[in-house]
This record gives C-alpha cells, sequence and structure tokens, in this order.
C-alpha cells in the first residue's frame, strides 16, 4: 500500500470540494491519526493506512453511484452535488482515527499452528459518541463547514446497523434522512461497495 500517494490523493480530493475549513480540517486529521489508521481492528484493510484506503474507495463507489443515478434520474444532479458526494463519502468514517490501538494477536498460519502476529485491538476511550455522529461532531469541531444533507449522509452511512431498533426516534430520524436526502443512500451503498467488493480479499472468503 502507497501510503504517501493515497495521502496525496485523499487531500486532493477534499481540496477539490473548494469547501470553507478544508485546511483546517486536514492539520485536525493529521493529528487525530486518520492518515496511519487502519480501516478496522480484524476484517477489512486491518492495517496502517487502511482508514486512508477505504475512504477514497468510498469515495469513487459514491461518485460512480451518483453519476449512474443521474443518469438514470436527471433531476439527482441538481439535488445532490459533487462536492457534497465527495465530502459525505471520504470523511463518514473519521470516527476511527483513534479508536484502534496495536496490539500482539494469537492467530493461526497456513499450517494451522498458532503464532503471534501483530494487529489492532478497539478501544473507545478517547471519545465515545458513537460512530457516524462521532465523525460528524469531529469534523464540525475542526471548523469544516457542511450541510445537512452532508451530516445525515455521514450520521447514518450504517444503513441500520446504525440504527437503535429500541429507539423509535432513531428509526424515524433515519428512515426521514432516507426519504429527504438521497446522499444519505448513495454514502450508505458506496460503503458497502467499498468494503464487501473493492477491499474483499481471497483470504477472507477462504475463511468462510
Amino acid at each position: 500500500m502507497d501510503l504517501k500517494k493515497n495521502k496525496e490523493e485523499f487531500v486532493e480530493l477534499l481540496r477539490s470540494t473548494g469547501r470553507d475549513g478544508v485546511e483546517d480540517l486536514l492539520e485536525g486529521l493529521e493529528t487525530m491519526g486518520f492518515f496511519t489508521a487502519p480501516a478496522s481492528a480484524g476484517h477489512h484493510l486491518n492495517t496502517e493506512g487502511g482508514l486512508v484506503l477505504h475512504s477514497l474507495n468510498t469515495c469513487k463507489a459514491a461518485l460512480a453511484v451518483w453519476q449512474g443515478m443521474c443518469a438514470l434520474e436527471p433531476f439527482l444532479e441538481k439535488e445532490v452535488g459533487r462536492d457534497s458526494v465527495i465530502i459525505a463519502s471520504l470523511l463518514h468514517d473519521v470516527c476511527k482515527s483513534d479508536i484502534y490501538v496495536r496490539s500482539v494477536k494469537r492467530r493461526k498460519n497456513a499450517l494451522g499452528m498458532w503464532e503471534d502476529s501483530e494487529g489492532y485491538k478497539v478501544s473507545y476511550k478517547n471519545f465515545p459518541m458513537g460512530h457516524g455522529e462521532k465523525s460528524v461532531i469531529l469534523l464540525l469541531c475542526n471548523g469544516l463547514e457542511m450541510s445537512d444533507d452532508e451530516m445525515l449522509a455521514i450520521r447514518w452511512h450504517m444503513g441500520a446497523w446504525g440504527v437503535n431498533m429500541n429507539s423509535f426516534e432513531d428509526q424515524r430520524c433515519y428512515d426521514t434522512s432516507q426519504k429527504l436526502y438521497p446522499l444519505v443512500t448513495i454514502v450508505q451503498v458506496a460503503d458497502h461497495l467499498a468494503a464487501n467488493i473493492m477491499e474483499r480479499t481471497g483470504e477472507e472468503i477462504d475463511e468462510l
């Protein structure tokens, strides 16, 4: 994985939006450890720099979905701007910047023998604010200006997995966000496409 190249591509995409607060946010992401964090502890892209690559993959998938849907529903281009697609998809997982801690895990090698392997464990002690909502708060606190649909697309990017099914309010807010703002669905779909198609590995399939 080319960490430098991925970071440069991420920064270029973010700056292409011309959004107020981007430079302040980039400084904040550096401080948070975003550019070196993995995308997960034991699943997709669980390696240094994995979070940046997952963010890029999600952004590319989101732009492809948006462009395809604009061809089917021309009104969408006026309702959802390209800059909003980039902002919401590229920054949806900022919440993961500070939750992964390097650790040594026991796992089986190709011969079926247990051995020590470097990996990551998860800790929420830095800012236990949840997932999508944490991303939104971190972005706002670091000076990025966002529209309602961008904030809601990030908040609900986990889809039903991010909804407290014991909360009627959560369910209604999620359903309402999807109906009001197409960007919510675009980012949610793109996140799934990135993790389950663009980032799947032969090793994961073999473990099924």
